[in-house]
């Protein structure tokens, strides 16, 4: 049985394919070699029980992950899953890849990631060629759910917010100062935490000032992660994640302006992630 996962900081999505039908998707949290060790991951998933019935039946792993960038890194996830799925043989690979096989299969094209983080590379149809992006949230991560996060935090803090904002921003979350400092600084995951404020950001998308801020927090990843690659504009684009895809209308004005063409915008890979390994098998 073929177990295929994409997993960003958030969340984790699994879909298992036993050679004749897809069952799932099944979800757990999301799992990155940089905030989990191999011990969490294993504790995690033996703790849930979405997995379980199928743990000891799986024999093919493809894990796609965030962090998942260098083979340390790899093997912190593997190590955890092949604890949890004793009898399956564990690939693990970064999520750029999962968003190039999904946007794009083995088409050549660029492909970004604009979710709970950000990222993007050339995909030349066959092999990943990353530039120096993927930061991480407090240096980069520019356009991600992290990111906007923050800016809606500082503004809120350092009182840039127009009055009405302010309020519903005040009457959703009920922060303060201290409050917002001890969750950045002191509690575990802040990355995921920040990115939880995304929702208000979406929710309230007409109004002016958030308006102008999604579009200048896209135009920044924009500009860092897709034009400086060559001959960008004769190159498809494509994106994957919950913030590209929620934001898809901003998102693709804001391509047009810089001569960017936008091919696919999805929302959750997994299922085409799936369909390429499926249809591997088949070819």
């Amino acid at each position: 049985m073929l177990l295929v996962c994409d997993s960003g900081s958030t969340k984790a999505d699994w879909l298992l394919y036993d050679g004749k039908k897809i069952s799932g998707p099944f979800h757990s949290i999301g799992f990155n070699p940089f905030f989990h060790s191999s011990d969490f991951i294993f504790d995690t998933l033996n703790a849930g029980d979405s997995l379980a019935s199928i743990a000891d039946a799986v024999t093919e792993i493809y894990f796609f992950g965030a962090g998942c960038s260098s083979n340390q890194r790899k093997e912190i996830i593997a190590i955890g899953l092949r604890r949890y799925f004793p009898n399956a043989e564990v690939h693990v690979e970064h999520d750029l890849l999962a968003a190039a096989y999904a946007s794009s299969g083995d088409e050549p094209g660029i492909s970004c990631i604009i979710g709970t983080g950000s990222n993007s590379c050339w995909f030349d149809g066959k092999i990943v060629h990353e530039k120096n992006y993927g930061l991480g949230y407090v240096l980069g991560d520019e356009g991600s759910g992290s990111y906007f996060g923050k800016k809606l935090l500082t503004h809120f803090l350092y009182g840039l917010m127009p009055a009405d904002i302010h309020e519903a921003f005040l009457n959703d979350y009920g922060l303060d100062r201290n409050a917002i400092i001890d969750r950045v600084y002191n509690q575990p995951n802040p990355n995921v935490w920040l990115a939880s404020f995304a929702r208000f950001l979406i929710n309230h998308k007409e109004n002016l000032y958030i308006n102008n801020l999604i579009r200048n927090g896209l135009k920044e990843f924009l500009e860092l992660y897709v034009i400086h690659y060559d001959d960008y504009k004769n190159k498809d684009v494509h994106f994957v994640g919950s913030i590209a895809f929620l934001l898809q209308d901003e998102l693709i004005d804001e391509a047009k302006k810089l001569d960017i063409k936008v091919g696919t915008v999805i929302k959750q890979p997994i299922d085409s992630l799936m369909d390429y390994y499926i249809n591997k098998r088949k070819g």
